[in-house]
């Protein structure tokens, strides 16, 4: 049951942020928090390889916002829960003035929106989640696949989102053809061509729509963040990831070869000249158990926030 009550000014922790963040279960968040914050905007960026909606939430100034994106792997759900939670507490504190971690967001909002597109590939996560069924046509690709790595991280089409984006994509190519990676895969095949993938092209369509001052990537694990990506990465990025870094305990890290190049942090940095991070939550072994997320997102709270507000 999806439920949401109002204690003083504090809203009640909705039971749905401890199970499985599948479709079904996000439709209900996400209804759930249209039907009770009427200046919540819902829209949707495009739809997956298996027609689910890849939903858009957007709250606070419309002008100036920051964009929070999860859900890119498919054993990554643990993203998102966490900016769906952080997005709902974001709409309480809107409403009711409330503080949301060690901070009183609403004037910042009204200052610097925040959008959020909370499952990047959905069918990764649903397939992650339930199974092969869950790829509808592509159920075979999947169980083929899926044979030399259980882990799923891919779209349904066997393509890693986060390595399909135009950004340094043919040296990622090139090194995933000299690690035998060529062909649909759990994971890190970044396809035939950059954004050959509906879920890629719905997320850097909605960039190119929208004014985004900043750009954050929610993955898991390490507890790390990734500022960097190539001679145009902006002093920001580096000065953003410090503070997230203070405010966690993160630490800042360049990713391995192989996850260099190709991804939406990497793409947004490279498009824009603007600030864009990536986040590894959680420490462990993906996917990381429903029991971390609460000590988990206790740790990212305060650098949600300051993703916004700083």
């Amino acid at each position: 049951e999806i439920s949401a009550c109002l204690v003083g000014s504090e809203m009640c922790i909705r039971d749905s942020y401890n199970v499985m963040p599948d479709y079904q279960t996000r439709r209900k968040i996400i209804n759930d928090i249209c039907e009770k914050y009427s200046f919540v905007h819902h829209s949707f960026a495009g739809k997956s390889v298996c027609g689910r909606c890849i939903d858009v939430l957007h709250i606070g100034n419309t002008k100036n916002c920051v964009l929070y994106c999860a859900g890119f792997h498919g054993s990554e759900y643990l993203t998102v829960t966490a900016v769906l939670k952080f997005f709902e507490q974001c709409a309480d504190a809107m409403e009711n003035d409330s503080v949301v971690g060690r901070y009183k967001i609403r004037d910042f909002l009204r200052e610097k929106g925040l959008t959020i597109v909370p499952c990047v590939n959905p069918d990764g996560v649903e397939i992650a989640i339930h199974g092969s069924d869950a790829a509808l046509k592509y159920k075979s690709l999947v169980e083929k696949a899926s044979k030399e790595n259980k882990v799923w991280q891919a779209n349904a089409r066997g393509v890693d989102i986060n390595h399909n984006f135009n950004a340094g994509w043919n040296e990622l190519k090139n090194r995933e053809l000299s690690m035998n990676i060529k062909a649909p895969s759990a994971t890190r095949f970044g396809g035939n061509a950059p954004e050959s993938e509906p879920e890629t092209k719905a997320l850097t369509n909605l960039c190119k729509r929208n004014n985004f001052d900043r750009a954050i990537a929610f993955h898991s694990q390490g507890r790390e963040i990734y500022c960097s990506f190539g001679k145009h990465t902006p002093v920001m990025s580096f000065r953003l990831a410090s503070v997230l870094s203070q405010a966690s305990g993160y630490n800042i890290s360049v990713p391995e070869d192989i996850a260099t190049g190709g991804g939406f942090k990497d793409w947004f940095i490279e498009k824009f000249r603007r600030p864009a991070l990536t986040i590894e939550m959680g420490k462990g072994k993906n996917p990381l158990p429903l029991s971390d997320f609460e000590p988990e997102y206790k740790i990212m709270l305060n650098m949600l926030c300051l993703g916004v507000i700083v």
